[in-house]
């Protein structure tokens, strides 16, 4: 393998032009999907581009800065039923999407304190209790969420002539691919560096330089900003949403899919959304048994591939690039 010879290559996205060919040739696939196939397939890849968007933003808190977080639902609604009331009262989807993951980022700061004297299973509880307090807000409150009837959700417009499925598709598409472009620059920055040195020791980033509190309080920040906006483009795509779709079983579906999908990686994030999406259409005759699932893989994962499927990914490329000589 090269050795990186400046910062600058330790930045590039496109390593070889091999790599460019299959990047380009899968982003033709998506843009083509709708024209070749059912109103099925373009529903479940719209739901993984959103689904990934708050896996990337799971992922840089759990995975790149050691910050376990159960409490993902609690942002999922928050950001869901901001969009909601935003876009009833005639917000542009634009501006109602940010003010959904402001609103997130905002509360998880908040969530954030405690992680600046908790960390593992302690931090955890803390998230966890978030989420339920979220969720029984909700609940209890009608004026929130509805009540029992819910809140009725504008869906995206149809544009260009396309109908308003496949339009959200693109625009699900296009947002997921600004959020990867996104996290693949901040993870190579000095942000995401400071991250990672959090993770692996917090004690000795803090010696070297780096700020906790500013850094945590800022994963938190980030990574509550992806999940707002995930939750606002699940409400818009589904046109409906009710406190029950933000229980703790969402946030445990997120855990799981950054797990199976790879710690640490962006690409982790995506297979991790299509894995957590695709397996209950794949056994929906046998719905019961999607839970079992789940949990043997996680398990198998982190016995034989702790690196998740991003991480068989790689170990596959890396075969056929050195190939014959392995």
């Amino acid at each position: 393998m090269n050795l990186v010879e400046s910062y600058r290559d330790d930045l590039k996205l496109i390593e070889k032009p091999w790599t460019g060919c299959w990047i380009g040739m899968t982003l033709l696939v998506l843009v083509l999907l709708p024209w070749f196939s059912s109103a099925h397939w373009v529903y479940l890849g719209t739901l993984i581009f959103i689904v990934a968007v708050g896996i990337m933003g799971q992922n840089l808190l759990i995975g790149y800065t050691g910050q376990i977080s159960l409490g993902q639902a609690g942002f999922l609604a928050i950001g869901a039923f901001t969009f909601g009331h935003l876009a009833k009262l005639g917000i542009p989807v634009g501006l109602a999407l940010l003010a959904a993951g402001l609103m997130a980022a905002f509360f998880g700061v908040l969530v954030g304190f405690p992680s600046l004297r908790l960390k593992g299973p302690y931090l955890a509880i803390v998230t966890l209790g978030f989420g339920i307090a979220v969720y029984q807000t909700f609940t209890s409150f009608e004026v929130l969420s509805g009540g029992r009837m819910g809140l009725v959700v504008p869906k995206f417009p149809a544009l260009f002539g396309f109908s308003r499925e496949v339009s959200m598709y693109y625009f699900a598409l296009l947002l997921g691919l600004t959020f990867t472009l996104v996290t693949y620059n901040l993870v190579s920055s000095y942000l995401g560096r400071a991250f990672v040195a959090i993770r692996d020791n917090d004690i000795a980033a803090e010696v070297l330089g780096v700020n906790l509190t500013n850094y945590k309080l800022l994963s938190f920040a980030i990574s509550s900003f992806y999940t707002g906006i995930h939750g606002a483009m699940f409400g818009m795509f589904m046109g409906f949403i009710e406190p029950q779709m933000f229980n703790f079983s969402e946030s445990l579906i997120i855990f799981v899919a950054v797990v199976i999908g790879g710690l640490a990686s962006v690409e982790g994030a995506i297979f991790g959304a299509a894995f957590v999406i695709l397996i209950p259409q794949i056994f929906s005759g046998y719905r019961e048994f999607v839970p079992v699932i789940f949990g043997v893989t996680v398990v198998l994962i982190m016995i034989f591939e702790p690196l998740g499927l991003a991480g068989r990914w790689f170990k596959i490329r890396l075969y056929y690039r050195n190939w014959p000589f392995r």
